[in-house]
């Protein structure tokens, strides 16, 4: 790798840009066939009706460049954001049309900014540690370079040469200064903002012959490969693509990494940026597509927000950047029927193409099983995603024991995450946060994030003694990660992931294993949950369940908090739940049964002698309706080493419009813990009559390792970490 990045960095210092201009997103060839397929129908064509028609009604009239003063969603700041996307659409359109009106629109507004941007300094509502200057954070700063350079680009030959410099020095040179100067340190990240502003800078130099630009884009301010470009491909992804802060932020830098990585391929192809790490790219918009639910919502571990989807602008440009440089792949081809626009250039032509003479386009994107580790070096944990089923019959089950993620992660190892039928039925909270809506604190991150959402008991994981997992500390939680002990996944009627951590809590080890298992003649999947925390001293141990439904019944009498409510606890996001109800249930088995679109869902727990269970609400201390109202369902137990062996079983149907209900309730009436110590933990469960047995090996996890058990007279015999037995039969 550093001998890869040595030659390249030798290769740009000797090659300083001299581009024949458009170059960023697409050559004059590009354009060309471009124009001539914008007459085929399709996707080309009616995006590129709809740029006219977004962008024709400004040709005669002035384009505000207003002094900045907003946060996001006020006047200012999506002037500012909508004039640079104004831009970028009038200048694909003057190379398309040969219209010279829209290249003077770009001209004005250019120099207006080249008038602006020398005069203005921090931000008036900056309140981040990188203020911008247009917009109240560097980040969005860091946009307008990206598609402003783009735009300058494509009008480059219209301009003179005394408009290119004043453009150049004016609008250009001081954000760039500002961003690499001032802001050095935050440029230099290892970040998504960073990748925006080293794209944004990076193009700019490609616009502007501005080798410097280039190369520190590349290589960092200091131009050593310690940043840049570079930097952030081998920093941001796991080898196998997974970006470390999420899927929806893998959206996010994903469109920032292509549309640099294009401009770089058209300038400079012998570095064969698109080659790097193996492809690790298309890697990354593979993995990003993976970690979607059947509507295209990216899932929303970390902070995230669950309304957005793969139809959004950054995979739009991605896929038809994608399908131009890695070749055509069928599995793009329902996200880009769904996306309903296609990119400008040679790759979205293509793809317009393709989904006219595509006979059969796939319903959905092909979801699969799939595993991913975490970390530069494949070596931090990482996230499996276990399917059953398919198309609109899919269960996804996420198991979550990943490195933190930045200072977009959320403090919540060995975490799990449930969606059926397209619902999500266990889920994760996400962020607390109304993007571009002023009212909401300019669009930003909510106070509840960092007290609620990002807090372990927000989440589908153990928590000890009413604190988060690293006491909600991120350097310290940044510092470490779980272990990945054993694992089996994709084909056969057993899947299963098992993941350990020690560093969470000091003086408690937490191990889970997550199994997802297909009996024979069922309709669907049954998740057992074996969640062990070990310990020498006596600890309050809180699972939470966070279901999204209504709650159907119990098999055991609780106390509901009707007319009075108190917080669940005062801190770590105890603090922002309300108690509702309260049991004390007596072993053995515990259940709640909810439903969620029209499918009853029943978690069954061994309870053992007794145990807590607690139903709590969203919405404690938020006079401002910053939260959704939604509940948690959590079992409580006191002890020093503690097991929570579950069942999360999906079954029946109610329809509404018939008034029936079939098969409401469970099928699981027995749960046992038969073993559990240092060597072996073994649980039957009880389906119908019939019995499940579920056995893992505690410390030899090979795959060839002998084990023999022996149960109330009964010897069991496997080899590998686990086994799985149903009605007498080993499930493979």
């Amino acid at each position: 790798m550093k001998f890869f990045t040595t030659i390249l960095l030798l290769a740009i210092a000797a090659c300083p840009v001299m581009a024949q201009h458009p170059v960023a997103i697409a050559t004059r060839g590009d354009f060309a066939m471009v124009k001539a397929n914008l007459t085929k129908g399709g996707l080309l064509q009616q995006t590129y009706q709809d740029m006219k028609k977004s962008v024709d009604p400004w040709l005669n009239r002035a384009v505000d460049v207003p002094v900045p003063k907003d946060p996001a969603g006020g006047y200012t700041h999506e002037r500012h954001k909508a004039n640079y996307m104004l831009m970028y659409h009038s200048g694909l359109l003057y190379q398309l049309t040969g219209d010279v009106r829209y290249a003077s629109l770009v001209k004005q507004v250019l120099v207006k900014y080249a008038s602006l941007n020398p005069t203005l300094t921090n931000h008036p509502e900056a309140t981040s540690s990188s203020p911008g200057r247009i917009f109240w954070q560097a980040l969005n700063d860091a946009n307008w370079l990206v598609y402003t350079g783009i735009a300058f680009d494509l009008v480059h030959n219209y301009l003179t040469e005394a408009e290119r410099r004043q453009i150049a020095e004016g609008a250009f040179r001081p954000e760039v200064d500002y961003i690499t100067k001032d802001l050095k340190s935050w440029f230099d990240l290892i970040h998504n903002h960073a990748v925006w502003a080293c794209a944004g800078v990076g193009l700019v130099g490609i616009a502007t012959n501005n080798n410097e630009y280039l190369q520190m884009a590349l290589y960092g301010s200091d131009k050593n490969g310690k940043a840049g470009l570079l930097a952030q491909l081998n920093g941001l992804f796991s080898p196998d693509g997974y970006y470390t802060e999420g899927p929806y932020y893998t959206r996010y830098a994903l469109l920032p990494f292509y549309l640099f990585a294009n401009g770089v391929n058209n300038v400079q192809p012998s570095l064969k940026i698109f080659e790097h790490r193996n492809g690790i790219l298309q890697k990354a918009l593979d993995g990003a597509l993976q970690q979607t639910n059947l509507n295209g919502a990216f899932y929303t571990y970390n902070d995230a927000i669950k309304d957005k989807t793969y139809v959004t602008s950054e995979l739009v440009t991605a896929i038809g950047i994608a399908w131009q440089v890695y070749g055509p792949h069928t599995a793009w081809l329902p996200v880009a029927k769904a996306q309903n626009r296609v990119i400008l250039s040679r790759g979205g032509a293509a793809l317009s193409a393709a989904l006219q003479n595509t006979k059969a386009i796939p319903n959905m994107y092909p979801y699969a099983t799939v595993e991913y580790t975490d970390g530069p070096q494949g070596d931090e944990g990482g996230v499996s995603v276990l399917r059953s089923g398919k198309d609109k019959n899919l269960t996804s089950l996420i198991f979550k024991y990943s490195a933190h993620g930045m200072s977009h992660g959320h403090f919540d190892k060995l975490n799990i995450h449930l969606f059926d039928n397209g619902n999500e039925v266990l889920q994760d909270y996400g962020a607390v946060r109304y993007v571009g809506i002023e009212q909401k604190y300019g669009g930003r991150y909510l106070p509840e994030t960092k007290g609620y959402a990002m807090q372990s008991i927000a989440h589908n994981t153990l928590v000890a003694d009413e604190k988060s997992h690293y006491n909600g500390k991120e350097q310290e939680s940044e510092k470490h990660h779980p272990v990945k002990l054993y694992g089996k996944a994709g084909a056969g009627a057993v899947q299963v992931v098992s993941a350990a951590d020690s560093t969470a809590y000091n003086g408690i080890t937490l191990h889970r294993s997550i199994f997802m298992i297909e009996l024979p003649g069922a309709l669907k999947p049954l998740v057992v949950d074996v969640y062990r925390a070990l310990s020498g001293a006596t600890h309050q141990y809180d699972l939470p369940f966070h279901y999204l439904g209504t709650a159907i019944g119990t098999n055991f009498k609780y106390t509901s908090a009707a007319t009075q409510q108190q917080t669940l606890g005062k801190a770590n996001g105890y603090q922002y739940l309300w108690k509702e109800a309260e049991a004390v249930v007596r072993g053995p088995l515990a259940q709640f049964t909810y439903l969620n679109g029209g499918t009853f869902y029943t978690i069954s727990s061994a309870i053992g002698d007794s145990a807590t269970a607690l139903f709590a609400r969203i919405g404690a201390n938020d006079p401002n309706f910053n939260m959704r109202r939604e509940p948690a369902y959590i079992l409580r137990k006191t002890q020093a080493n503690c097991t929570f062996v579950n069942v999360v079983e999906i079954h029946g149907i109610y329809s509404a419009e018939g008034e029936v209900a079939s098969s409401a309730y469970p099928s699981v009436s027995a749960i046992e813990t038969l073993r559990n110590d240092d060597d072996f933990t073994v649980a039957a469960i009880t389906i119908q009559g019939k019995r499940l047995l579920v056995a893992q090996a505690n410390k030899n996890h090979g795959a060839g390792a002998r084990h023999t058990v022996e149960l109330n007279g009964q010897t069991i015999n496997w080899t590998g970490p686990w086994y799985v037995v149903y009605d007498g039969k080993a499930l493979k």
